[in-house]
């Protein structure tokens, strides 16, 4: 079943044609990989997945469609619960572990049932919670690059969400890190559509179900 379906997509920037004529139709639980030379337009056509494009002051012409329903008719807050996004500079809040995961949960949800058990099963999803379950408390800064990397993950997963996003995630790490987070990823891919942007051609014959290049301004397999 198609979750995102990418109709006629033109995508520009400050007025310049950053991507024509896409067309995509991204299934259920599958990893797709979204490759490309540097500045051919990667992260653009990931903001436009979700409602971010016109707040880097791009625009977009075409449809973009999530379960049969055009984005711009969906509350924005709604379309980022349910479509999580992972950008290249994101970072871990600059606060304890606990309340990087309990910060968004709080704002999607308001009072937070069963606190303790849901950022157990949080970060027991991204492998994190057995090196970590003494230090709940500390501020998520000491932690290594690998384990922020899987702490920011674990705080896309807080709003339930069916599709998460991911730029370059491996772009900062160390190869034994890439591996891991590489790992993760598939197995994340039981449950959520995964797309990801990466300039690592042999990642995305390890993780990919699917692999697309822009060239000439256009997505292509």
């Amino acid at each position: 079943m198609n979750i995102l379906q990418i109709k006629n997509l033109n995508i520009s920037y400050k007025e310049k044609l950053i991507l024509k004529d896409v067309n995509i139709d991204i299934k259920e639980r599958e990893i797709l990989c979204i490759m490309g030379a540097s500045g051919s337009g990667k992260s653009t056509f990931l903001s436009s997945l979700n409602g971010f494009l016109d707040e880097i002051k791009g625009s977009f012409s075409g449809e973009i469609l999530y379960k049969g329903k055009n984005i711009t008719e969906i509350k924005k807050l709604d379309l980022r619960k349910n479509i999580a996004t992972l950008f290249q500079d994101s970072t871990v809040f600059p606060f304890s572990i606990e309340k990087n995961l309990t910060y968004p949960m709080e704002f999607f949800e308001g009072k937070i049932k069963n606190k303790d058990e849901k950022i157990k099963e949080l970060l027991k999803s991204v492998n994190l919670y057995d090196e970590i379950k003494d230090s709940l408390k500390m501020n998520a800064n000491k932690l290594s690059g690998g384990q922020k990397q899987r702490l920011c993950i674990a705080r896309m997963l807080t709003t339930n969400p069916e599709i998460l996003i991911f730029d370059e995630p491996c772009s900062s790490l160390d190869e034994n890190n890439t591996l891991f987070i590489e790992k993760l990823l598939k197995e994340l891919k039981e449950k959520y559509t995964i797309i990801l942007s990466t300039h690592n051609f042999n990642q995305a014959k390890r993780i990919a179900d699917r692999i697309l290049k822009i060239e000439n301004k256009t997505l292509k397999k």
